[in-house]
């Protein structure tokens, strides 16, 4: 995942430069040559690139030093390279929902969603004016992504949607939210995230698929993840459930209208912005609006929005050329046949059981931030 602030500007984006556009020229990362930035993810993380460090070897007079190579990150997992699978354990989701709630932050209950599914009458949707994101409604469906690391700081770093499955516990977001260098084991998500409050109570992979494209040489084409995921702590239930699903489209033709929503990292809402979805050559998407910060990555891409829930089709999120854009423009890798076929995989085991009537385990319940950390 790209921890720097945003990417060098395309040469050939829709829309000009800065300076045609208004918005403000991308920065330059602090560092040797003032390297152009790219990437929405973390801020001051170092970028996990593999360093070949190895043993260095110093002779001086017969005399050796050994320098030994530098600590594995310890929250990283190598997975299945070759499937591009990989199989959370129960431990690893508790541990970081738990370094969650040890934080800012503890659950609540919250209101319930009525979960639609089946075709829709879709709004028409008019581009935002002015052309920029801007602070929107939360939607039940969309939340924040947080990996928390060992320094107790739950910062949350991408973005994630539920979308349709059979099982009713699928995530989609960018596979550079999940992969870097190996897959996330510390990752929780917090559906409908809003001021400080998330409704819908937080949840843990249990599988995490990637296309092995992405792991074996980061190729922006596949820059897309699927998540199955469980409540945290054991409480049971599918967060379809509660939160209702995005539906998944595949081939859908570019120059259409669409709605572009991710979670800053700097903040416990949404922003969004409505625009027409350009191709950027047979696999990207491009989004071109401005203001779209670290954090959104794995932001979904959605048309054919209900007026009634908020819900759409899904035919991208935040990802692909420059992991994601800069300020200016996003992008997203197109969901064609390989993410058809990626998705499939990600559904083909089974899921989660529903709670049974009555049973209490299905009930809203969410997470509030903190006035003072927890001692």
């Amino acid at each position: 995942m790209e921890t720097s602030e945003r990417g060098a500007i395309p040469a050939d984006d829709a829309g000009g430069t800065a300076e045609d556009t208004g918005a403000p020229v991308p920065e330059v990362c602090p560092g040797p040559g003032g390297t152009p930035c790219t990437g929405r993810g973390r801020p001051g993380v170092p970028l996990r690139w593999t360093l070949a460090l190895g043993v260095l070897t110093v002779v001086m007079g017969g005399t050796v030093l050994a320098l030994g190579s530098p600590a594995r990150d310890p929250f990283l997992a190598a997975g299945d390279s070759a499937t591009g699978a990989y199989l959370a354990t129960r431990a690893d989701g508790d541990q970081a929902a738990a370094a969650v709630l040890a934080g800012p932050y503890e659950e609540q209950p919250g209101p319930p969603v009525t979960a639609r599914h089946g075709s829709v009458m879709a709004a028409p949707l008019s581009a935002s004016r002015p052309l920029l994101a801007a602070p929107a409604a939360p939607s039940p469906a969309i939340g924040a992504l947080f990996s928390p690391d060992g320094d107790g700081s739950p910062v949350h770093h991408c973005t994630a949607s539920v979308v349709q499955s059979p099982g009713g516990d699928l995530l989609a977001t960018a596979a550079h939210c999940v992969h870097d260098g190996g897959f996330r084991t510390r990752l929780v998500f917090a559906p409908g995230l809003h001021d400080g409050i998330a409704p819908y109570g937080l949840w843990v992979p249990t599988q995490i698929q990637v296309d092995p494209r992405w792991i074996s040489d980061r190729d922006p084409d596949h820059d897309v993840a699927f998540l199955r995921v469980r409540r945290a702590g054991g409480a049971g239930g599918r967060i379809a459930d509660l939160t209702g699903a995005e539906r998944i489209r595949f081939d859908a033709p570019a120059g259409r209208a669409a709605q572009l929503t991710g979670y800053p990292e700097d903040r416990d809402a949404p922003v969004s912005c409505r625009h027409t979805v350009d191709a950027q050559g047979p696999a990207q998407l491009r989004f071109l609006c401005p203001g779209f910060p670290n954090g959104t990555s794995g932001g979904p891409l959605l048309t054919d929005l209900d007026p009634v829930t908020g819900t759409g089709a899904l035919i991208g999120v935040i990802g692909g050329l420059d992991e994601g854009g800069d300020d200016l423009v996003s992008y997203s890798s197109r969901f064609g046949t390989d993410v058809a076929a990626l998705y499939r995989r990600a559904i083909a085991e089974p899921g989660p059981r529903a709670a049974r009537p009555g049973s209490g385990t299905a009930a809203a319940s969410g997470v509030r931030r903190r006035v003072a950390p927890r001692s």
